[in-house]
């Protein structure tokens, strides 16, 4: 069997990637193992924020009484009727995707691909060749051998979602960003939760000063256990975990330490490229093509930014530099972006501050335990760090715990992406009061360090000097 292009997987990269593929050729296929119904929309970011609205809105009981607001008590959350919403939403958002082999007919296959070296492939016992191959068969929750012999009751993001009822106690191991975000949710909906990590980090953050300011309130809700690997035992009716000088007896273990890229047994050995001690060839993070070969790795499956609108624009590089007249150079990538949907959000945007210690930079904080709008929200907590190069005043990069981060993040990202200097940003007008003007109190504070110029006459106005007006 010929085709001009084979596509390996039909999620968000995949996906992406077919659209571009469509617009210079219809001879393509499009190989797929297992669900089609991606990672995200599946199991991933959508049914994941589905639960943490849930447990949001439950847990605002506890602020009810600052607000005059009385009869918290009597409410209860229902934990089958929470999880059974979460899937009802959940099979909404997978209708486009599993409709995609069905649209597609005999350009769809169902099977496991494999490389037979470049320009060949099997799948579903068929022998393909092709002109260009874009791989992007995604990635799969980790979770260790010795610890499946306990069945059903380790959990991934995979399984958590099918569960008609939750146990009362969960031990949650890795508390990275999925593992805070359903840590958190699950302590919110009522359960007993202990959060274990092999490492003294949360959400990964990589600036020391966000992480210290985040744990703690993490902490009021999730008893954590860091810093060193957790142990399961089989203890008959419970799991006892143990890990950083703490046991916990859980009823279930949700396993959230990362996801490993389904790249073993895709044939990348028979490329003849050196591969390292994962089995990963070198990728070009501009053009994702593997060698001088018309081979692309996309997506989740290559682990340079495994997000979902960082898969989309993968797969729309991929697809793009699959064309058979397309240049070889690449593509420009976007600003770095993460957020994660703790409470308060976590964000970071352009480099991790350790990525920045060799450059001559400039840094300011906004406390938002202190900001007006957030207290009047009853959510005045959080740290925002700020950095730009000190000749220019030019925006490098901010790493945030902060009420609605996700907003400031993209405000903050458009600026980073346009080169904006502190000047340009404070030229910008604030509302009054918005979450914003924590933001400008750091902004301000940048510009009194940076040596650049510029902006408009009213970038320079100062703090009125008091609390309620800024």
């Amino acid at each position: 069997m010929k085709v001009d292009t084979v596509i390996v997987g039909a999620g968000s990269a995949g996906l992406s990637a077919l659209r571009q593929v469509r617009r210079y050729t219809d001879d393509f296929l499009l190989v797929n193992d297992g669900h089609w119904g991606t990672t995200c929309a599946a199991a991933g970011c959508m049914p994941s924020k589905a639960l943490i609205e849930a447990a949001n809105a439950f847990h605002r009981r506890v602020s009810f009484e600052d607000f005059g607001i009385r009869g918290a008590e009597g409410l209860r959350a229902d934990i089958p009727a929470v999880l059974a919403r979460v899937r009802r939403l959940r099979d909404g958002f997978v209708k486009g995707p599993e409709a995609v082999p069905g649209e597609l007919g005999s350009r769809a296959l169902s099977g496991r691909a494999r490389l037979l070296g470049p320009g060949r492939l099997t799948a579903s016992g068929k022998t393909i060749e092709a002109r260009a191959i874009i791989l992007a068969p995604g990635s799969r929750p980790v979770v260790p051998k010795p610890w499946r012999a306990l069945g059903e009751r380790i959990l991934t993001t995979d399984t958590l979602f099918e569960q008609p009822d939750l146990p009362g106690r969960i031990a949650v191991i890795g508390m990275g960003a999925i593992g805070v975000e359903i840590a958190q949710a699950l302590a919110r909906l009522g359960l007993e939760v202990a959060g274990f990590d092999a490492v003294d980090g949360l959400a990964g953050i990589d600036d020391r000063q966000v992480l210290a300011a985040f744990r703690p309130l993490i902490e009021a809700e999730v008893a954590l256990h860091l810093g060193a690997a957790a142990e399961l035992e089989d203890a008959g009716d419970a799991i006892r975990v143990t890990g950083a000088g703490a046991t916990f007896e859980a009823d279930a273990v949700l396993a959230a330490m990362g996801r490993r890229p389904n790249i073993d047994d895709l044939g990348l050995e028979t490329l003849g490229v050196p591969l390292d001690d994962r089995g990963m060839p070198e990728v070009d993070p501009a053009s994702l093509r593997i060698g001088d070969f018309a081979i692309f790795l996309a997506g989740d499956a290559n682990g340079y930014r495994p997000l979902l609108h960082e898969a989309a624009d993968e797969g729309h590089i991929a697809g793009r530099m699959a064309a058979p007249d397309a240049a070889r150079s690449g593509l420009c990538r976007r600003t770095a972006l993460s957020i994660v949907f703790a409470s308060p959000q976590v964000a970071r945007v352009g480099p991790p501050l350790t990525e920045l210690r060799d450059r001559d930079i400039v840094t300011a904080s906004a406390d938002f335990s202190k900001q007006a709008r957030a207290r009047m929200a009853q959510m005045g907590a959080g740290l925002l760090r700020l950095h730009a190069e000190r000749d220019s005043g030019r925006l490098l990069a901010a790493e945030m715990c902060a009420p609605a981060a996700e907003h400031l993040a993209h405000l903050l990202a458009l600026a980073i992406e346009s080169r904006m200097t502190v000047a340009d940003l404070l030229a910008m007008p604030f509302y009054h009061p918005v979450l914003e003007e924590g933001l400008r109190g750091a902004l301000r504070d940048l510009a009194r360090q940076v040596q650049g110029a510029g902006g408009s006459e009213l970038s320079s106005c100062e703090e009125i000097g008091h609390d309620a007006l800024e």
